[in-house]
């Protein structure tokens, strides 16, 4: 699916070009490349409905690398760089999807009282009700284009996944937790009898 173009001079044509020149273009990733990825991120958001700087952050989710994909388009010495292109409310959001130390955040994220672990900084945070969802929708949209580009990601991981967003789903949108279901709950293309078993903690996009 090809993906039109944001309106010209709008935040989001902004982050564009400013991934273009960090070479986003060139990175390869599940179902081309990391640009490419970034967009259908940003479009699933929309579709789910999410606000505007969400979408942002969503289409910027790898500007400073993830804790499983660890290439940085920008160090973070540079956040106001990003910051000056899609605004503070969404850079912010880019940096705490960047920080997270997954193995360690997962398994609390749902819990208003439970650690958020930096693995930038190696610090924990009790980020509010509202940064828990936005972190928990980016992480859908981001773990379900994977899952649906990528059938060896899926096989490898989208038990993992499920089990992580159906503990979530309370932080998750109507509209993402149903397409949580639709993309992961179901059987593996030529397994009738559904995915495979789990097989740790996933360590996605």
């Amino acid at each position: 699916m090809t993906l039109p173009p944001p309106p010209a001079d709008t935040p989001a044509a902004h982050a564009l070009a400013l991934l273009g020149e960090r070479g986003a273009g060139r990175l390869p990733h599940p179902g081309g490349d990391l640009a490419t990825h970034l967009r259908r991120v940003h479009s699933q958001l929309a579709t789910w409905g999410a606000r505007p700087a969400l979408q942002l952050a969503g289409l910027c989710h790898a500007f400073y690398g993830t804790d499983g994909f660890p290439t940085a388009l920008l160090p973070l010495p540079r956040r106001a760089e990003l910051a000056a292109v899609i605004g503070e409310e969404a850079e912010e959001l880019v940096y705490l999807y960047a920080s997270c130390d997954r193995s360690a955040t997962y398994p609390g994220l749902a819990d208003p009282e439970a650690p958020f672990h930096d693995r930038f900084t190696g610090t924990t945070t009790l980020p509010s009700l509202a940064a828990r969802r936005d972190f928990a929708e980016i992480s859908a949209a981001n773990e379900l284009d994977l899952a649906a580009h990528d059938p060896d990601f899926r096989a490898a991981h989208g038990p993992d996944l499920l089990a992580l967003f159906t503990r979530v789903s309370s932080l998750l949108s109507p509209a993402a937790w149903a397409d949580c279901q639709a993309v992961l709950a179901g059987p593996l293309p030529g397994s009738p009898e559904g995915p495979p078993p789990p097989c740790g903690v996933p360590s996605a996009g």
